[in-house]
């Protein structure tokens, strides 16, 4: 396996999203790359509300030489992935810093308050305005749309961990991820 090399060790990264978006499934199979890697993993589950739609977070640490607590300390997160922009914003107030990245699907989720019209959703310009302010830098796409293409929204997780492949500050490679992948998801038939 070699030393692998990491931009951080520990290095902190946050899952945000809403109950039923695939966050906890997305830290496992982030973490089970990693320890392929040999590399030590902690992960760690929050959850705001214990049905679809309430806030979940997974927080991930990973070292080449000690295994951490698994919340990342506030204000000390390397990167934000983000499954929702609300959410996403909302992990970057607590965890965030001038040097986090952070990658976030643009397809909202609205909370029961805005359904109801208690409250409205933010412009996704002043979110995206917002993260950019608390962060070094920010990626946005629409992952969700890029799922539906691949056959349905669940999938939207698996788009965005793509994406922080493709930022290099993970070991994440496609060969190990298609591999765990294929171990981890039942297929269909």
């Amino acid at each position: 396996m070699g030393d692998v090399k990491l931009a951080a060790d520990p290095y902190n990264l946050i899952i945000a999203g809403v109950g039923g978006q695939g966050n906890v499934l997305a830290s496992r199979l982030l973490g089970q790359v990693f320890v392929r890697k040999g590399l030590m993993v902690t992960i760690g589950e929050s959850f705001g509300g214990n049905q679809r739609g309430g806030s979940v977070s997974s927080h991930i640490r990973i070292s080449s030489r000690a295994t951490y607590s698994p919340l990342v300390p506030g204000y000390s997160a390397h990167a934000v992935l983000g499954l929702e922009a609300t959410e996403t914003f909302r992990i970057l107030s607590e965890f965030g810093n001038p040097d986090v990245k952070v990658i976030c699907n643009t397809r909202p989720i609205h909370s029961i308050s805005v359904i109801s019209g208690e409250s409205k959703y933010p412009p996704l310009e002043d979110i995206r305005e917002w993260m950019e302010e608390l962060s070094e830098r920010c990626w946005f796409l629409d992952a969700t749309d890029q799922a539906m293409k691949l056959g349905g929204p669940i999938y939207g997780n698996i788009i965005l961990i793509g994406a922080l492949a493709a930022v290099r500050e993970l070991p994440l490679d496609r060969e190990t991820f298609k591999d765990v992948l294929g171990e981890s998801l039942p297929s269909e038939r």
